[in-house]
């Protein structure tokens, strides 16, 4: 693998609310579909060898509309499992258990941050031997993850990198070492 390419689904009404939208399978808004769009155009011209999405419906589409409507569907692309704090937000959460952070603490009935991890490590594993560049289309914290990880870092360190609704990050290599060549654009 030369690139890996991570691109963040666009916006959602869930985005929007700050609601954690894990398994919950929804659609874009219609600004969501217009930044899925303009990837397209900041993606063109550039060839990957591989291309994944994750098989919700936001991911998807986001595929679809920046031009690469046959990603290969890969469950492990999943967003981060919120168990029990499906469709709350940060402060809903923390009302009922203060000082509570995701990359600490995780999501009762959900995942924790370590078994985020090791699902990321398994999609990198994969595409390891991939020869040229690989674009995944995710979600917020999974990509954070697959970010981290990809870099040889805890999965909790993704706590540090955000990303927001359809962007684009990269992370590629300075000289034998991962580095981040743009991230969150």
């Amino acid at each position: 693998m030369n690139e890996l390419w991570l691109v963040r689904h666009g916006e959602t009404e869930w985005t929007i609310s700050g609601q954690h939208t894990g398994r919950t399978d929804i659609e874009l808004t219609p600004a969501g579909e217009e930044q899925a769009r303009s990837i397209e155009r900041r993606l063109a011209g550039h060839e990957f060898a591989a291309v994944f999405t994750s098989p919700q419906k936001r991911a998807r589409r986001t595929a679809e509309l920046a031009g690469f409507p046959g990603a290969t569907a890969d469950e492990r692309l999943l967003e981060f499992d919120y168990g029990d704090y499906e469709g709350l937000t940060s402060e809903e959460i923390r009302a009922q258990r203060p000082g509570w952070s995701l990359w600490r603490d995780g999501a009762p009935g959900g995942e924790t941050i370590d078994e985020a991890g090791r699902r990321a490590d398994a999609v990198l594993a994969e595409i390891e031997g991939i020869d040229g560049d690989v674009l995944l289309f995710g979600h917020g914290h999974f990509s954070r993850i697959l970010g981290t990880r990809t870099l040889g870092l805890p999965a909790s360190d993704a706590r540090l990198f955000m990303l927001g609704p359809g962007s684009i990050s990269v992370i590629g290599w300075e000289h034998e070492e991962r580095a981040i060549r743009v991230w969150n654009t």
